[in-house]
């Protein structure tokens, strides 16, 4: 597979939350760490908004907008954005490596993964985003969920390279 590592890339992965488990904030140390060899990683947490038990659809639509906005505050004009959504394209792990390897060929040097709140994300962001992913239709904790994206972001890395993985 040809590769695009002549430019190191920024990944940016903008998340509403902070991680509150232990054993999660290891594991994204961890692949954070990994991670260095091959790109510049940078995570950006965002305020969360608590949405009460039984919110109406309209209390429900006010805080995607707040989160929303908080996460358009943070990505940047040059980033070539990929939202996570339930509804997303899904890719195999060798699939998302090609996907990844082509953006940078294609000279994106700033790639902004998104991961919204409980609720998702706001329209306003979706239309933002290049792209939309899912790794899943399963639901996922945004914490864990932010684990799970940084090691497949670190396999895509390890396939380009054609370095040993685990299938």
């Amino acid at each position: 597979m040809r590769s695009a590592f002549l430019i190191m890339v920024n990944i940016k992965i903008v998340c509403v939350g902070k991680i509150k488990e232990k054993f999660c904030q290891d594991a994204v140390a961890e692949y954070k760490k990994r991670l260095g060899r091959y790109a510049k990683i940078s995570i950006v947490e965002l305020q969360d908004e608590m949405t009460p038990d039984g919110a109406s659809r309209a209390e429900e639509e006010q805080i995607l907008v707040r989160e929303g906005k908080r996460i358009l505050n943070a990505l940047s004009g040059n980033d070539y954005v990929i939202e996570l959504a339930v509804k997303g394209r899904t890719f195999t792990s060798e699939q998302l490596s090609g996907h990844l390897d082509g953006l940078m060929l294609g000279g994106r040097s700033s790639i902004a993964f998104v991961i919204g709140g409980s609720l998702g994300t706001s329209p306003e962001v979706s239309k933002r985003a290049n792209e939309s992913l899912s790794f899943s239709a399963l639901t996922f904790p945004h914490q864990l969920m932010r684990v799970i994206l940084l090691e497949q972001i670190y396999r895509s890395f390890r396939i380009m390279k054609n370095e040993p993985y685990h299938k």
